[in-house]
């Protein structure tokens, strides 16, 4: 029997669109400016966790930059001069950990945003890439799509093999606010945390919902629902059992 040749359709053709990295900058780099991590030389120990960090940061966002996410091996080989960081950021967008948090719990459609923002630093362009790019995920699978994306003239012009994917040009020259940073959580320092336990919250370990509260059922409400609870259960039984009864013609319904 002749096998079935897979046959991977061509990347639907999509036209850019004018977004801020397509711009050339001329302003000079300031606190405002976005560091960009790279490996030109050898770097000291300081430096390279930066990198990791920074990497981490780009792939996963802070909201999953947990210990068990962590690529020890890839960590090891990139210390090492075995990888380059183009391989390491490429292990770790198709890790186990960043499929399980971020392509299993999405559609293509939503995927694909994430994987442009994350390795080509910007915006899907609009519903026509989605699209596109949604077709190289659908056929060829997560490390397929990865592999298409790190490929392209504009992750090369942009990243090069040994720097670390960032969202480019985002602060814009001369305007009160550039582009919001795509990783985006809410952050809440101690005196925040202070406020609310002067206005009487507590988030202690051992808190329990003290008598009256309104997250509490009132014990009067808590039995009346048991009760009608066990009426309710009692009669479906006694539904079922006649059903039961009147299949052998012992009773008639």
């Amino acid at each position: 029997m002749e096998e079935e040749k897979i046959v991977n359709l061509p990347l639907l053709a999509y036209a850019p669109h004018s977004q801020n990295q397509r711009v050339e900058g001329y302003e000079v780099p300031g606190d405002e400016q976005l560091r960009a991590y790279a490996i030109d030389t050898q770097l000291g120990t300081t430096d390279m966790d930066a990198v990791i960090t920074a990497a981490y940061r780009q792939i996963f966002h802070e909201q999953q930059m947990l210990k068990i996410n962590r690529q020890t091996l890839l960590e090891s080989q990139l210390r090492g001069g075995f990888i380059s960081i183009k391989e390491f950021v490429r292990g770790l967008a198709v890790s186990a950990p960043f499929r399980t948090w971020n392509y299993e719990v999405n559609n293509n459609y939503r995927m694909v945003e994430l994987c442009v923002q994350r390795l080509l630093g910007r915006n899907v362009y609009d519903d026509k890439e989605t699209l596109a790019w949604s077709i190289v995920l659908a056929t060829k699978g997560l490390e397929g799509f990865v592999d298409a994306l790190m490929a392209t003239d504009e992750y090369v012009t942009a990243f090069g093999d040994n720097t670390v994917p960032y969202q480019r040009r985002r602060i814009l020259p001369q305007h009160a606010q550039g582009d919001l940073p795509f990783e985006r959580m809410p952050r809440y320092g101690q005196d925040h945390l202070v406020t609310l336990q002067s206005l009487g919250y507590d988030f202690s370990a051992n808190r329990r919902i003290a008598q009256g509260d309104w997250l509490e059922t009132p014990d009067g409400v808590r039995k009346v629902a048991g009760a009608v609870t066990a009426g309710l259960a009692l009669f479906l039984t006694l539904v079922a059992l006649s059903v039961v009864l009147s299949w052998f013609g012992w009773i008639h319904l």
